[in-house]
């Protein structure tokens, strides 16, 4: 079968590889037919695994696709049923995966496409516990983007930072994938939502999604028009997922007893910040990696009721490695996605 194998700093090849053996108990062989670029896939293009890996890698971290075969003692999928694919290799027997809560498992193998290999190939098995039914509406291109993209926005948004309808929200960086879904999620609960964008062509499609104030970062100190826009009394929520370049004004937009959510760290992963004012504004500052299964289900079902993500550009499997150019580019609106 094609596999796109990564076999060491941005040498990335297409090959040709051993398809997976028949499905073993509670397993199910997938085959993909789309996968979702992300952030994590241009780190372990630069060699920034941050943990030993085994090359050459199967890349690819997010993706959908049909079931077509199934092992013994699967119950919850059929042959020929539309899934997503969680993407990390979770145990299954610690707490937090007996409560569904896999983004928090013990004893993970590893992250799909960036520890372990990955779904830029033709099949992978998976368990049948890590799969989620696609609905029917939903295309396998917006399904790829629901294990990572979406499904972190869900579990930022509404699990950590838990952000109510009428609040105001500041979106960093809402030309990203997570960017998009993040104003979308907001304003379908009917949240105020300020975003930050690098140049007016963003602005504009930032706008027409929905945002109801965008910010230049790259004309106007972001926080300070903040400030403006809700009477120097900040916002509820910052969706942060930048890193150095803007934590501080992340927190300077903080309404007193505000909540941060941060996902990310693009600019750099290392800051200072002022613990005074931290605890005299009673910030609450959350940490948010991947998503549950139940939050990539929630996803699913959003889409069909048509917040559906924004697709930048299609490419097809062998011109994966555009796909990270362009992402690395930061020229994007939205999600790339790689289509088999």
């Amino acid at each position: 079968m094609r596999a796109l194998q990564l076999f060491g700093d941005r040498d990335l090849r297409l090959t040709k590889v051993e398809p997976p053996p028949h499905p073993g108990p509670g397993e199910v062989q997938v085959r993909v037919h789309a996968v979702g670029l992300n952030h994590i896939d241009v780190w372990g293009f630069r060699g920034m695994a941050f943990a030993k890996r085994k090359m050459p890698l199967i890349v690819g971290a997010e993706a959908a696709g049909v079931v077509a075969a199934i092992g013994e003692d699967v119950t919850h999928v059929d042959i020929g049923d539309r899934v997503a694919m969680y993407g990390a290799r979770t145990c299954g027997h610690c707490k937090a995966c007996v409560q569904r809560r896999d983004n928090l498992c013990e004893n993970v193998s590893g992250i799909m496409g960036f520890h372990i290999d990955g779904f830029a190939c033709d099949f992978v098995n998976m368990p049948q516990r890590l799969l989620v039914k696609v609905p029917d509406n939903v295309s396998f291109e917006e399904a790829a983007c629901a294990p990572i993209a979406f499904g972190t926005v869900q579990h930022m948004l509404f699990d950590n930072a838990r952000l109510e309808p009428g609040e105001t929200v500041l979106v960093q960086a809402g030309g990203s994938g997570i960017g998009t879904a993040a104003i979308r999620m907001a304003k379908a609960i009917g949240c105020t939502v300020i975003t930050t964008v690098g140049d007016a062509e963003k602005g504009e499609k930032a706008k027409i999604l929905g945002a109801d104030h965008v910010i230049n970062y790259r004309e106007e100190r972001f926080e300070g028009v903040v400030r403006k826009l809700t009477s120097r009394k900040g916002v509820d929520v910052v969706f942060e997922h930048t890193g150095v370049d803007t934590w501080q004004g992340s927190l300077l937009s903080l309404k007193k007893g505000g909540r941060l959510v941060t996902c990310g760290s693009t600019s750099g992963v290392s800051t200072t910040m002022n613990l005074m004012q931290l605890f005299q504004q009673q910030y609450k500052i959350f940490g948010s990696f991947g998503c549950s299964i139940r939050n990539i289900e929630q996803s699913l079902k959003k889409m069909s009721e048509d917040i559906r993500p924004v697709i930048d550009t299609v490419f097809p499997l062998d011109e994966f490695s555009k796909g990270l150019d362009r992402l690395e580019s930061r020229k994007v609106f939205g999600k790339i996605i790689v289509a088999f």
